[in-house]
């Protein structure tokens, strides 16, 4: 018994070691200690015009900067425009009313914490290439 796990043993190492030779990191082949360039940082424009959405339920982007935004427990930047109190007079587009849902859909009067922190899911759109190449098609009619 005991040689049969220790053989079972080896077996999972050697897949092992085989599997971790396929994976590769986006540092290419650079040891960990070496110092990597800093890639050059991207200039997002003031104002964009909106890119297409490539699929169903993606968060919009964000045709604008945010670098200074402020976003913790006690202020949110991106409401003072996009708030269903104030949408109509800043020409923003309004956050949409399932971000008012808590995980049980029972609709709420603020934004609810789980939808509070925006830049987890809408971020700045930028016209860059992708950093590992994909094959990535739109869905249906979305991207046009």
């Amino acid at each position: 018994m005991m040689k049969r796990m220790i053989l079972v043993l080896l077996m999972l190492g050697s897949v092992s070691a085989v599997v971790m030779a396929q994976v590769q990191s986006l540092r290419g082949n650079q040891d960990i200690g070496d110092t990597n360039t800093a890639p050059s940082i991207k200039v997002v424009p003031k104002q964009h015009d909106k890119y297409a959405l490539d699929y169903v339920n993606q968060p919009p982007l964000v045709p604008h900067a945010v670098e200074n935004y402020q976003i913790n427990q006690a202020n949110n930047a991106c409401l003072q425009c996009h708030d269903v109190d104030t949408y109509r007079q800043t020409g923003a587009p309004r956050i949409s009313p399932t971000h008012y849902m808590d995980r049980n859909d029972v609709m709420l009067t603020e934004v609810a914490p789980r939808r509070y922190f925006c830049l987890q899911c809408h971020v700045t759109q930028s016209d860059t290439q992708p950093l590992i190449g994909n094959d990535f098609v739109p869905a249906g009619k979305f991207g046009e």
